[in-house]
């Protein structure tokens, strides 16, 4: 018998609208949303949840998750950690995710071979752990030497290194069109290319390119001709503006963004997940937690200290269309999704703003908008609650008093303090 719930809420967010809805009620059957509005008629049986003293809105979304560790400060052993570590550490950050209010992420690959992020996505969705839903793209197709290819924290040690290299770092056009079918094959959801260099890795940095034009082309191609929608970690203008040229569907990261390359992802509707956060402490000049980060890093993200500065202006004036991912893969956990949430407040973009791409455009960019994003009649019952003040507070996500998933309530509040927390 399905359960029915009838949520009072005190201030409504649904996804859609630029505005707080005052005293509007939900009315959830089963996993679905069946009506909103004020005054619903109550069926039978129905259970009442008072959320009055809340601002409710769609459960939220990070598009930008690497869960494959249980904290960030074991990365440096990431190479020694088995693929059964790694499939845990998965389904550890989804749980913590899921208490605090963000009901859906996008798993951007990362870590040992083999294809245990897909079952963790498979046993989420068949009810087994509570958990935030999981899309996820399993690994990182890129070159060697590229900041997703762990084995180069074995570089001094070629046999070792060679032997630890996984399959989907490589070179030629044969070999892409091979790997992007063998992730099709084993169930990703979508494909991550690793083009450019990065700030948080021993690499030459961000300005540097891994794979060529012929590669990049045959990626993309193959994956869309097996119905796979293609992203890409970049950051430089040209990178961008050669993705784009092949018909990319969205980037991640674009921290160097010019004028011109704005205007393009504008005229081709292309979205970008901007990743604020891992920036955000070089951007304000906070230089207690921009030291936390590795020697290698510091120099890169104050070497590029003023262009990420001037390029946060354009991507805040732009009319690209932008996701909501945090990336933590240093500093903070990889499930403290609301830290990127002060960064867009601090950035000037705005509540609504901020809030609609978390929810109904990262829906869109996840190809999932049919289901979840929004509160609406039809869409699954994905429903978060804050008490903090969404339009002005900063931190307000940090704190959430209610989740439901899929028309379950679990326990909601990011007060949950162990060993991986700190």
């Amino acid at each position: 018998m399905k359960k029915s719930y009838l949520i009072i809420c005190g201030k409504l967010f649904d996804g859609i609208r630029e505005e707080l809805q005052p005293h509007m009620e939900i009315l959830v059957e089963g996993n679905k949303i069946v009506s909103t509005g004020r005054n619903l008629s109550r069926p039978k049986e129905v259970e009442i949840i008072d959320l009055g003293h809340l601002t409710v809105t769609p459960g939220m979304i990070d598009a930008h998750v690497h869960g494959n560790l249980m904290r960030w400060q074991e990365t440096d052993n990431i190479l020694f950690q088995s693929e059964g570590y790694s499939t845990l550490a998965f389904l550890h950050t989804a749980q913590r995710c899921l208490e605090r209010g963000f009901t859906t992420i996008r798993c951007n690959g990362m870590g040992p071979g083999g294809y245990g992020i897909v079952d963790v996505r498979e046993v989420i969705s068949r009810g087994l752990f509570p958990a935030a839903r999981m899309n996820v793209g399993a690994h990182m197709l890129g070159g060697p030497g590229m900041p997703g290819d762990m084995s180069m924290y074995a570089s001094t040690n070629e046999p070792l290194s060679d032997f630890m290299q996984i399959k989907t770092i490589g070179s030629g056009r044969d070999f892409f069109r091979d790997q992007v079918r063998r992730e099709v094959k084993y169930g990703t959801d979508f494909i991550k290319i690793f083009l450019s260099g990065s700030f948080l890795s021993p690499d030459g940095g961000p300005e540097i390119s891994y794979l060529d034009d012929e590669e990049l082309e045959i990626i993309i191609r193959t994956a869309h001709d097996l119905g796979k929608p293609v992203t890409a970690h970049v950051y430089p203008p040209r990178m961008m503006k050669k993705l784009l040229e092949f018909g990319i569907d969205g980037m991640e990261h674009g921290a160097l963004m010019d004028e011109e390359t704005a205007r393009t992802f504008e005229k081709q509707d292309t979205y970008l997940v901007p990743t604020f956060s891992p920036f955000q402490d070089v951007i304000e000049g906070n230089d207690e937690l921009v030291d936390m980060n590795t020697e290698d890093s510091r120099m890169k993200l104050r070497k590029y200290a003023p262009q990420l500065r001037e390029s946060r202006e354009i991507i805040r004036g732009s009319q690209i269309r932008l996701g909501f991912g945090s990336d933590f893969c240093a500093v903070h956990q990889p499930y403290e999704s609301w830290y990127e949430y002060r960064s867009w407040m601090r950035s000037g973009m705005g509540a609504f703003r901020t809030l609609k791409a978390a929810t109904s455009v990262n829906a869109g960019i996840l190809r999932m908008d049919h289901l979840i994003g929004t509160i609406e009649p039809g869409k699954l019952a994905d429903i978060s609650g804050w008490h903090r003040d969404l339009m002005e507070d900063c931190d307000a996500l940090s704190e959430c008093d209610f989740v439901m998933k899929d028309g379950n309530v679990y326990p909601a509040g990011n007060t949950v303090v162990d060993e991986y927390t700190v």
